[in-house]
């Protein structure tokens, strides 16, 4: 099975360049199945229902979220309704939404994909270890499901890495969102889950991670509150991860990372 999950989706000119790449990548790549972070996707900050259906319409078969799940308040009303949309699973029970989400594929093979946030320098979260754990002790990689993809946003790539170490051999891939720099740590761990502590943003990259740079650069310089932060308006670069796993035990055979149009170096998965 050949996965696609693509980084943090940061503004319009993020969204327009998944929307206009992901059909191709689709064919090109012959992939089973998209998976893009979205919570920054509706003008930097939050996921709209109607953004939600455009990604969808465009080809992305789920998309995660993370600190900025309810920016958009309408969201909160319609999530329960959009089963391709997942939030953190460790938000406190009774949370809208769902945690994580099995994707049925048009032969008959599943993939489950879970959404956490990391808590070193975040929200104040619910366990991210145990809420994991608990989602997949309820599937059999290889079995019930055919491959698990575990997005962890967080600021940390320790507890990133630790996330990895822990679900080694238990899922697919686990892949780090949020600081919307693509990292060059992907590899396979040593249990055969394929592993990045991020993977980068689908944004414009002459900016502060996705923001226009002067707002942003005056945050820093005067430590005081400014201008509401607005999303950079360039060429984005689609920045993710392409995983291959064996459906007979839902591992990764090979994994490779994705980076296509903007500023950033060119790279396209060859397998």
């Amino acid at each position: 099975m050949r996965l696609l999950f693509l980084g943090d989706i940061v503004g319009r000119s993020g969204r327009d360049a998944v929307t206009a790449r992901v059909p191709e990548l689709r064919k090109a790549l012959r992939l089973d199945l998209v998976v893009a972070n979205a919570e920054n996707a509706c003008h930097g900050f939050g996921l709209s229902p109607g953004i939600a259906r455009d990604l969808m319409e465009a080809g992305v078969d789920v998309m995660t979220l993370g600190n900025h799940a309810w920016d958009r308040r309408d969201l909160i009303g319609e999530i329960d309704g959009l089963p391709s949309v997942v939030r953190p699973v460790n938000f406190p029970p009774g949370t809208p939404g769902q945690g994580s989400t099995v994707v049925a594929l048009a032969d008959g093979r599943k993939i489950l994909i879970v959404n956490v946030m990391g808590r070193l320098f975040m929200d104040a979260m619910d366990d991210p270890f145990r809420l994991t754990l608990d989602v997949l002790s309820r599937h059999r990689l290889g079995t019930t499901v055919q491959a698990a993809v575990v997005d962890v946003h967080a600021e940390a790539s320790s507890e990133k890495w630790a996330m990895g170490h822990v679900l080694d051999g238990k899922v697919s891939l686990v892949v780090g969102t949020h600081t919307h720099t693509p990292t060059a740590d992907h590899r396979i761990l040593p249990g055969g889950t394929a592993f990045q502590s991020d993977a980068g943003m689908c944004g414009d990259y002459d900016s502060i991670i996705g923001m226009q740079k002067d707002a942003a650069v005056s945050r820093f310089v005067r430590k005081m509150p400014g201008e509401r932060l607005q999303p950079a308006e360039g060429p984005a670069t689609v920045c993710g991860l392409l995983v291959e796993t064996d459906d007979a035990t839902g591992l990764a055979r090979r994994v490779a990372p994705l980076r296509q149009g903007g500023m950033l170096s060119q790279t396209l998965p060859d397998f």
